[in-house]
């Protein structure tokens, strides 16, 4: 009797523990797009679908101002590693930036995967950065840089292979020492389309519903059938060896495309988040670290159509399109109900006007330079081979291009002209998978600024060089920003 009532007294103990902690969803929100959705509406949007963690991609104080106070912790991305090379520095940019924000800020993120090429330079930012924190007494905030598979060795064929490449092993050493003595994760950032494409698996690894075809036995037994297992547990294994094995790890980006290749569409993500979300909040954990709780950031809110890319794809990463239209069900509470999210309110469609080609013009070339003007204007990714559009015959290809343009300039006539071989019209010209957008309103957009994708989009060839300077100090400018 004695031994039932010690039994008892012990499962409610365990159930009544208040310090097991559930993994939290997150969702990043990129503003590299010609249609953006205004801070505030993004607040709303995010309280309304029960976010209450959000990574942002810029410093700028009426962005961060409008998550204040509304209950979202936020994380603030820099891509500026090479602006806080004192401690000075770091203290004038965290004063102006942060200070004012304090109770919002959770998380300071400084490059993205760039050890490669400048691994002392970023940990010394780092550095600053936390030492300025420090100076304010914001000790909370913590400073941290994401990294991604590509930091791991290449070759992986299962988990336990997972090591960190060989010109990164000082610069980590000194970082995983950093982040366990201020108790902060190292945040990994996984893509899995891309990790699957180059590694040659089949699209259903991607998903963690034990459908794959892919089944991969590890040495100790352990069985992987989807990429995100595989990928943190690769981590886990990579942090053994480096001689840190209990240092806790989140996911700081991870998502599926929806545009620009084959198997990136909406019933694609659709899947993926459907069986992913319910994992997180399972706390099921992984083979090599059960029961531990995996901090997960969706990436991402809406489509960057002015996003730099080497991959078509990465301009459609969003939950959302440019009008605040939810692209596909997902339920980012993680449930796994059959529900679309809240629409974005306070969004104004333009009119029902698309640009298309007349048609009258036979003189391929000229055509062909006209739609390359589009494209290099706009965003002509759904058109790749895989993508939405990617069965359009020449005509409609050329249409397709045209109409984006118009878009990107809200409908201004002049925009459609291209030497008299556009028209304007009010039968939408959308075919079959292939939508023709229609976009919102003139907003925030006045204050666009140009990006590297549009840059990148105007560079030739050979003069990739020149091209990239330009880059990087475009991206250190708006960085600061």
């Amino acid at each position: 009797m004695a031994l039932k009532m010690m039994l008892l007294v012990y499962l409610l103990i365990l159930l009544c523990r208040n310090d097991v902690v559930d993994a939290i969803i997150g969702i990043n929100w990129g503003r590299t797009s010609a249609q953006r959705i205004v801070p505030s509406q993004v607040v709303d949007l995010l309280l309304q679908n029960g976010i209450s963690a959000a990574r942002i991609y810029t410093s700028q104080p009426d962005i961060i101002r409008a998550f204040h106070g509304s209950g979202i912790d936020l994380t603030v991305s820099s891509f500026n590693t090479l602006g806080f090379n004192t401690v000075d520095a770091a203290k004038v940019w965290v004063q102006e930036k942060f200070v004012p924000f304090a109770d919002t800020i959770r998380n300071i993120y400084v490059g993205s995967f760039v050890f490669l090429e400048n691994k002392d330079a970023v940990f010394d930012s780092m550095m600053n950065i936390h030492n300025a924190l420090q100076d304010f007494g914001l000790s909370k905030i913590k400073v941290n840089m994401p990294q991604s598979h590509l930091m791991l060795k290449p070759n992986l064929t299962r988990p336990s292979d997972g090591e960190f490449v060989d010109e990164i092993k000082d610069v980590f050493d000194r970082l995983f020492r950093y982040l366990e003595e201020n108790n902060t994760p190292l945040v990994m950032e996984i893509i899995p389309l891309k990790f699957i494409i180059e590694y040659n698996y089949d699209l259903s690894f991607g998903f963690a519903d034990n459908k794959s075809t892919n089944v991969i036995t590890d040495i100790n037994g352990f069985v992987y059938t989807n990429v995100i297992e595989f990928l943190y547990d690769s981590f886990v294994w990579a942090l053994k060896k480096a001689g840190h094995p209990n240092l806790k790890l989140v996911i700081g980006q991870v998502g599926w495309p929806t545009d620009g290749y084959p198997g990136a569409n909406t019933s694609m993500a659709e899947r993926f988040y459907k069986t992913l979300l319910p994992f997180v909040m399972s706390n099921k954990g992984t083979p090599m670290r059960p029961g531990a709780p995996i901090d997960t950031y969706i990436h991402c809110l809406q489509d960057e159509n002015r996003m730099m890319f080497r991959d078509p794809y990465s301009r459609h990463w969003g939950i959302y399109r440019g009008n605040g239209e939810p692209k596909f069900k997902i339920d980012l509470s993680g449930q796994g109900r059959d529900i679309f999210p809240t629409r974005t309110k306070g969004i104004m469609r333009m009119p029902d006007r698309w640009c298309v080609f007349n048609g009258l013009n036979k003189n391929r070339p000229k055509v062909m330079k006209q739609f390359e003007k589009a494209c290099n204007q706009s965003d002509c990714t759904s058109l790749y081979t895989g993508g939405s559009c990617s069965h359009l015959d020449f005509v409609g290809n050329v249409s397709y291009a045209f109409n984006m343009h118009f878009q990107f300039n809200f409908q201004d006539e002049d925009t459609c002209d291209f030497e008299g071989m556009g028209r304007v019209v009010t039968t939408n010209p959308s075919n079959g998978s292939c939508l023709f957008r229609v976009d919102v309103v003139r907003g925030e957009q006045n204050q666009y600024l140009p990006t590297a994708a549009v840059l990148l989009n105007k560079c030739k060839l050979h003069e990739v060089p020149k091209c990239a300077i330009l880059l990087f100090l475009l991206s250190t400018f708006l960085a600061l920003l």
